[in-house]
């Protein structure tokens, strides 16, 4: 009992019971967007009396709200605070107050009133984050409410509308006894300060991941773990991760933190999986050497280990592909008048449509850079999972088959580069359909490298893919917006033309980004063979210097 007493002290109000002889009521409020109603609506139910107001909804009061979710309530016999109560998915109650939320309301009065309900009200208006609210009251019953937050001290708000468009008004009036005791604090809920409290709702709607966290991706030996496997001298961390089962319709996201603890330069990356659905996977080559790997020729005379499928192996699949900045954090030191370098890179990508491959299983999920440098970089990788926006969704994820990945992951391990396209040939796979595929897609991601000015980083190329010898799609991989990020690049050379090299346009990528797939329909494709060719006019060497292209293909169907 003294933890409660100590508890109603902090908050200002009283766990006594009332008898409640005040007059109380209970008012609904539905939505409408362009003046239709939404399906299915979860009503907000506020409850008010004289000295409190709660806002709840039909669906608590009726125990059928999934966590998380919050609840308001207004204390106005306690310094007109407001509390911010929310419950989590393990059933814990969080809270957090306001006593000034309500003085920081702001509205301009107008002459326009109506009758809503019977009652006559009065006009408000006020900007929140620039959409223009119209606020309703009414002060005849002899309470003060509102539907959220916003004008809980007008009066009795029966109607909200926000940029003309989206409504919130209210159905019923209702006169009650008392006040739901369920509603009420209980002395138990843990107090936070206000951003530690969204914090934990906010993480609490999704699904996290964690993979890899603060670890090193660099040239060395030294570095060891019991959980993560690292290959190639330590430049490709990789660990077995429990993904749950995700729905049709849930939004997945891979997201990457990446500091420079050493290297200055810009570097290609890959968080990637390891498909383990053959008798053969990329793992052995990792762990045996990449010679054990099945091999591709086109011609010259090259071997490229693990880069295409065939029928007992699947190469790597590409979740995201991304390119460390000159330097970031490490080198920020080195000033530049009215640059203030940025402290690291977030790259974040949606990866919803390789759901399939993940759903309900353990899989291998790799991080690669390609560096020689014994400090290297460090980086945070983590999955989430977010419910989709359509909760009645039932479809059936897609399935997803990995046909070719030429990034050479396993660099400093022997891989050979990517720079099979010298000849006519370029990268040509054979696949197979067990069964008839509709709805197929490419998942193409593509980038140049190499050759300094000359080569193909910095000269535009056109891919050309051949489904069964027939042209498919060709397009010039290209992006001109490179000086976009200029303050992830400390270390980037200055030229005596004023850019530096991290301005300059490149095939597909820039210093410090993202590249996203693209998406190449495929139609519906019946069971069977088929063969799919890659084609780019790959730059001939110079000198000590030679160009090369990362390709992934990953076929998407139902």
């Amino acid at each position: 009992m003294k933890k409660n007493f100590l508890f109603a002290a902090i908050l200002g109000v009283s766990l006594t019971s009332r008898a409640q002889k005040l007059p109380a009521y209970v008012i609904q409020y539905n939505q409408s967007f362009n003046g239709n109603a939404a399906a299915n609506q979860n009503a907000i139910l506020v409850y008010a009396n004289e000295k409190e107001t709660f806002v709840s909804s039909e669906k608590e009061m009726k125990g059928q709200l999934a966590a998380p979710y919050e609840r308001v309530l207004v204390r106005r016999d306690a310094g007109n605070s407001l509390l911010k109560i929310a419950k989590l998915k393990d059933g814990s109650i969080i809270l957090t107050k306001d006593a000034l939320a309500l003085g920081k309301q702001q509205f301009n009065a107008t002459n326009e009133t109506k009758t809503i309900l019977g009652y006559p009200c009065k006009k408000v208006e006020t900007s929140i984050n620039s959409n223009k609210i119209e606020v309703w009251y009414t002060d005849k019953l002899g309470i003060k409410a509102a539907p959220t937050e916003l004008g809980q001290d007008l009066g009795l708000v029966l109607e909200v509308i926000r940029n003309g468009n989206t409504r919130t008004f209210a159905t019923k009036v209702e006169k009650v006894k008392a006040l739901p005791e369920q509603l009420r604090l209980t002395g138990n809920e843990q107090l936070y300060d206000e951003l530690t409290y969204k914090d934990l709702i906010w993480k609490n709607r999704f699904v996290q991941i964690p993979i890899f966290r603060k670890e090193r991706v660099r040239f060395a030996d030294d570095v060891r773990s019991d959980s993560i496997l690292r290959f190639a001298h330590g430049t490709v961390i990789v660990k077995k991760v429990k993904i749950p089962k995700i729905k049709s319709g849930d939004n997945v996201f891979v997201q990457l933190v990446e500091q420079s603890k050493g290297d200055a330069y810009d570097r290609t990356g890959s968080v990637f999986i390891i498909p383990t659905n053959k008798a053969q996977h990329f793992l052995d080559g990792m762990k045996n050497g990449m010679g054990t790997l099945p091999k591709y020729e086109n011609g010259n005379g090259k071997t490229y280990q693990g880069v295409v499928k065939t029928p007992s192996f699947e190469p790597i699949v590409e979740l995201m592909r991304f390119f460390t900045p000159f330097g970031v954090k490490q080198f920020n030191y080195l000033q530049l008048k009215d640059k203030v370098w940025q402290d690291s890179v977030l790259y974040r990508q949606d990866v919803s449509e390789l759901a399939g491959m993940l759903s309900g299983q353990e899989v291998y999920v790799g991080t690669f850079i390609g560096n020689f440098d014994k400090e290297g970089h460090e980086v945070s990788v983590e999955l989430t999972i977010h419910p989709g926006f359509d909760a009645a969704s039932q479809g059936n994820l897609k399935k997803a088959m990995s046909l070719f990945t030429t990034t050479n992951v396993m660099e400093m391990g022997g891989q050979e580069y990517g720079s099979m396209f010298d000849k006519e040939k370029g990268l040509k796979v054979s696949f197979h359909l067990d069964q008839d595929a509709k709805n197929v897609q490419l998942r193409y991601i593509t980038t140049g490298h190499g050759g300094w000015g000359k080569g193909d980083e910095f000269v535009p190329k056109e891919n050309r893919i051949f489904l069964n010898d027939s042209l498919l799609f060709k397009y010039t991989p290209w992006r001109s917006d490179c000086g976009s990020y200029r303050l992830f690049n400390p270390a980037s050379g200055n030229f005596a033309t004023g850019l530096s090299s991290s301005d300059l346009s490149r095939s597909n990528w820039c210093p410090g980004t993202v590249t996203p797939p693209i998406y190449i329909d495929l139609g519906d494709l019946k069971a069977g063979d088929y063969t799919m060719q890659v084609q780019i006019p790959q730059g001939a060497p110079e000198g000590t210097s030679f160009s090369s292209w990362n390709v992934t293909g990953t076929l998407l169907f139902d």
